[in-house]
């Protein structure tokens, strides 16, 4: 069932699996491991590091970095609060291209309320890759992983609301569109709305032209697009 929009205030997205095709880049973090923990290289790499798609699944399974680096690759907890501390230097340093998913530089450009960005990405990277694509100007927000302390990283609403703060002088009275691609972005924008006031509504867009399938989610999103510029029946419906 579909909730009733009121007019739309701001738009926040995800950035990987959301707004560009990080995966090939992301596996960077078997670098990561060579310098971090010796003992998950080689032989003993971690499956869902051993190829795209096997990533793909692990990252759209777990529900934050953190979970993804303990419980899917096998790191202590103490290893991937280190790995967290290398991640920014390793995709700076990386020179694999990451591309803008298909008609995502159209649609931020015809956008025309204020946007940003609240990623488990490094904040840092994501404004080398909007400026590389000439977008830097479209977003008055970035939210990173390194931006929010390792307790409030998604789905805990910290870096959502942050964000907002941001955005606007008053993050009171609002309604926002959030984009993601992972079932935690769905808690993400109820833990956003469960910590704004009764007449703010934070709802939920989910992207299908990642692979992400809903089916078996707990967490349902409000909508669900299979291309960027669907987005806009969405808006124009409620301006």
């Amino acid at each position: 069932m579909k909730r009733t929009l009121m007019k739309i205030d701001a738009i926040l997205w995800d950035y990987d699996g959301t707004l560009v095709n990080s995966i090939p880049k992301n596996i960077i973090t078997k670098q990561i491991l060579s310098v971090v923990t010796p003992r998950l290289t080689g032989e003993n790499l971690p499956y869902h590091l051993k190829s795209e798609k096997s990533y793909h699944i692990a990252n759209h399974q777990s529900k934050n970095w953190q979970d993804l680096y303990v419980n899917y690759y096998g790191m202590t907890e103490s290893e991937m609060l280190k790995a967290g501390t290398l991640w920014t230097e390793y995709q700076l340093k990386n020179s694999t291209p990451v591309e803008l998913f298909s008609k995502i530089e159209q649609t931020i450009n015809q956008i025309h309320i204020p946007q940003g960005i609240c990623s488990q990405n490094s904040s840092e990277n994501i404004n080398w890759v909007l400026e590389k694509n000439n977008l830097i100007h479209k977003f008055n927000s970035i939210i990173g992983y390194d931006d929010i302390p390792n307790n409030a990283q998604k789905p805990s609403p910290y870096g959502g609301l942050k964000c907002l703060e941001q955005l606007f002088e008053t993050i009171l009275n609002k309604t926002i569109l959030y984009i993601g691609d992972h079932e935690g972005d769905v808690k993400f924008a109820r833990n956003i709305e469960k910590e704004l006031c009764e007449n703010s509504k934070v709802i939920s867009i989910i992207v299908k032209y990642s692979g992400a399938d809903t089916k078996p989610w707990a967490y349902k999103p409000d909508f669900e697009i299979e291309t960027p510029t669907d987005l806009f029946e969405i808006i124009n419906k409620n301006r």
